[in-house]
């Protein structure tokens, strides 16, 4: 059956330039944890070389938006290309994955059936804490066999003339950032910290430590682009770079804001046009149709993602995301990103956007340097909105003058209009995908009450480690973080 398929795709491919060329292979190289940092997209102070190369031989998107600002959630929905809100994978980090309810099929599994050989890996050398990574990331909210979602971990193994859908998986720059033995104080000088973060000596070197791990990521895609150069495949192979949302900074991952949002994306490959730039709005959930369209494979129907690779560019006016609970912090958020504008709805606005989260409190420096420097006046005006007990409703940002997002301009009574037809679109995509994100966890999952206490003692167990207590205050946190970067000693504050 499969041979047969094969020899049907043959002549049926339409992306091909003739009928006697071979179904493409594809390649997805997934970096976890990434903001477009690159220097094709204007990164200065970190060196890319590889991932440069990559966007002069093909096309760079400037406009590309994960579906969640975290893991688990954006994964289930790009392997998938259909919405967490839709699916019921909208919940970040499950205790207890379910199968997936029909008629849902994993991108690889469609492949597979259609004679692709599919593969998992760990990006080439990838290392973690000193010890080799073995086994490819894949971290979706559902129940999976490995075994039969993936035909191993190698697409050299397929057979010969095989095409291959291989996945490499970077696990950086996920925190934690490997901390740097020396830091060049030019680059940390050089560092343009966004306007919502204090200028102070330890984020300076949490972000550079970030960047050397973004440096890391540039080694392995160039490893990668080696393996597939050094068996022959490029020419008929389109690789696709792209992080599965943005960095993991205080106010970027878990949090729809551009920088929790807007990752890198880079397609190359044959009939990719080299030094291509697209400035329209595309979506991770798209990557699984396109798959399926270059493939000359039906998409089914339930695929809320649109083919940007085909004859006709998908024009639309909105994409949208969503964030709900990621492991312990309950947080239910929905935002649609226009052109020129986002408007985030917050349906907790109670919450204060330093919403407990176990795993971040174990991980982020500038969790806790945001509270000692709030309590003692060292916050600026505009840095101090972003650590309020609470949050407006809604927010909106002009992009075209605040490319950031960082301004919130919902006050503003002549924005009003613009609000209204973002906020109409919004509550259209909630009704259309059946937003299963007002629904409580399913009866699968343990309590939140439980989940909360479980996070709660691995952080306790964590900072007992760490300093010899489950609950140091946040000045016993930061002097902590300071010196495990090589800052001079201070005194806890009380």
């Amino acid at each position: 059956m499969k041979r047969f398929l094969l020899l049907a795709l043959l002549g049926a491919f339409t992306f091909a330039s003739s009928a006697a060329t071979p179904p493409p292979n594809f390649v997805w190289i997934i970096a976890d944890d990434m903001s477009p940092d690159t220097g094709a997209y204007g990164a200065t102070d970190i060196s890319t070389p590889n991932l440069d190369a990559l966007a002069a031989q093909g096309r760079r998107y400037t406009r590309a938006y994960a579906t969640a600002p975290v893991c688990s959630s954006s994964r289930s929905v790009f392997i998938l290309g259909c919405s967490q809100i839709t699916t019921g994978l909208h919940a970040h980090d499950v205790e207890n994955p379910q199968p997936l309810a029909a008629p849902y099929e994993p991108l690889p599994t469609l492949l597979r059936k259609a004679g692709w050989f599919v593969s998992n890996a760990a990006a080439p050398g990838s290392m973690r804490s000193g010890k080799a990574i073995k086994k490819g990331k894949t971290h979706y909210n559902f129940a999976h066999d490995a075994a039969v979602m993936f035909d191993g971990d190698d697409w050299r193994k397929r057979k010969p003339g095989q095409p291959f859908f291989a996945q490499f998986q970077i696990t950086e720059p996920h925190r934690p950032f490997p901390i740097p033995m020396e830091f060049d104080e030019a680059k940390l000088n050089a560092i343009k910290l966004p306007a919502n973060y204090p200028d102070h000596p330890l984020m300076r070197r949490d972000w550079y430590a970030y960047q050397r791990s973004v440096e890391v990521v540039d080694q392995r895609v160039g490893a990668i682009m080696a393996q597939l150069k050094a068996e022959g495949v490029l020419d008929n192979t389109i690789v696709m770079f792209f992080a599965d949302h943005g960095r993991p900074m205080p106010w970027g991952k878990q949090w729809l804001s551009v920088e929790g949002l807007q990752v890198p994306l880079i397609l190359r490959g044959p009939q990719i046009k080299a030094g291509g730039i697209e400035e329209r709005l595309v979506s991770l959930i798209d990557l699984a149709p396109s798959m399926l369209q270059l493939a000359n494979l039906p998409v089914p129907a339930w695929m809320d993602g649109r083919a940007i690779l085909g004859r006709d560019f998908p024009e639309r006016a909105h994409v949208f995301a969503a964030r709900d609970r990621c492991g312990d912090a309950q947080d239910r958020i929905r935002a649609v990103i226009g052109m020129d504008s986002l408007l985030v709805r917050n349906f907790s606005p109670e919450l204060s956007r330093l919403n407990w989260s176990g795993y971040k409190e174990d991980s982020y420096p500038g969790l806790p340097l945001l509270r000692v420097l709030s309590a003692s006046g060292g916050l600026n005006e505009f840095q101090s909105r972003w650590v309020t007990a609470t949050r407006p409703e809604f927010e909106f940002y002009d992009l075209k003058s605040d490319a950031q997002g960082l301004h919130n301009l919902a006050t503003d009574s002549t924005r009003t209009a613009a609000m209204n037809t973002l906020r109409t679109a919004l509550d259209a995509w909630i009704k259309s995908t059946g937003d299963r994100g007002a629904l409580p966890d399913p009866a699968t999952e343990p309590s939140l009450a439980e989940i909360q206490k479980g996070k709660r003692g691995d952080y306790q167990r964590t900072w007992t480690k760490r300093l010899g207590k489950p609950e140091p205050t946040d000045a016993e946190r930061l002097v902590w973080w300071e010196k495990s970067y090589g800052l001079p000693a201070k005194p806890a504050l009380p």
